[in-house]
Parts: C-alpha cells; sequence; structure tokens
C-alpha cells in the first residue's frame, strides 16, 4: 500500500503529485527546488539553495515519519556542473552519513531552478 505524504512545511508541489509516496519501510520524496512557501524561487548562492533544498526535505522526510539520517539515496539536478564543488560542500553538512548519490547536469529544472534534489530514505 502506497501512501501520499503532503508536509505543511514544504512549498506545495510545482506540479500534480505529492511531496512523498510511502511504502512498506520505504518513502520516495518528490524532488524538492529551493522556493519559498509562496512556491516562488529563492536566490542566493548555490550552496543557500542547496541547503533550502535539504531543509524541504528534512520536512517531508519528517511529515512521513523519518529523518534525514534514513536516506539511502539521492539525486541531484543542477542547471549547470559549475555548480557541483559548491553544492557538494554544503550537501556533505547534511548528509554526512553517505548515502547512495547520483549528480546530473540537466538542461532546465522546474521554475528554472538550479537545484533540485530528491531522496529515498527507509521509514
Amino acid at each position: 500500500m502506497a501512501t501520499p505524504i503532503f508536509a505543511q512545511d514544504a512549498p506545495p508541489a510545482a506540479g500534480p503529485y505529492s511531496h512523498a509516496v510511502k511504502t512498506a519501510g520505504v518513502i520516495y520524496c518528490s524532488g524538492q527546488i529551493h522556493m519559498n512557501s509562496e512556491g516562488k524561487l529563492v536566490d542566493g548562492s548555490i550552496a543557500d539553495k542547496t541547503a533550502l533544498c535539504v531543509r524541504h526535505i528534512k520536512a517531508v522526510l519528517a511529515a512521513a515519519g523519518s529523518s534525514i539520517d534514513k536516506v539511502v539515496k539521492t539525486t541531484v539536478f543542477l542547471s549547470d556542473m559549475a555548480h557541483f564543488a559548491e553544492m557538494n560542500g554544503e550537501y556533505e553538512k547534511h548528509f554526512s552519513h553517505k548515502p547512495a548519490r547520483s549528480c546530473v547536469a540537466v538542461k532546465t529544472l522546474p521554475k528554472n531552478a538550479d537545484v533540485e534534489i530528491e531522496v529515498i530514505a527507509l521509514a
């Protein structure tokens, strides 16, 4: 059985989907971008934007009854691989347990964001 998760402390989804889906033992989180509660992109450095994405992920995981320490896989999407080193510097502050990760540069992200992060976590 899959249960959709909607987190009050994360910005609204940018489309017709839930923040996450919780199944027996696993939580699949939708990608989080650097936007505020009104759905507007937040400016700043790539580190600031990465930190905001992680803050949203933490809120979604908490709403699903999990935490960042239970993340087993992340996928990071960047608007430009030139942001890789700065994103990595912020990322490692939050994922010190070193979950598996993919990181790719894409042509465009929703709302023209610079960073999007999605995760899979244990419940």
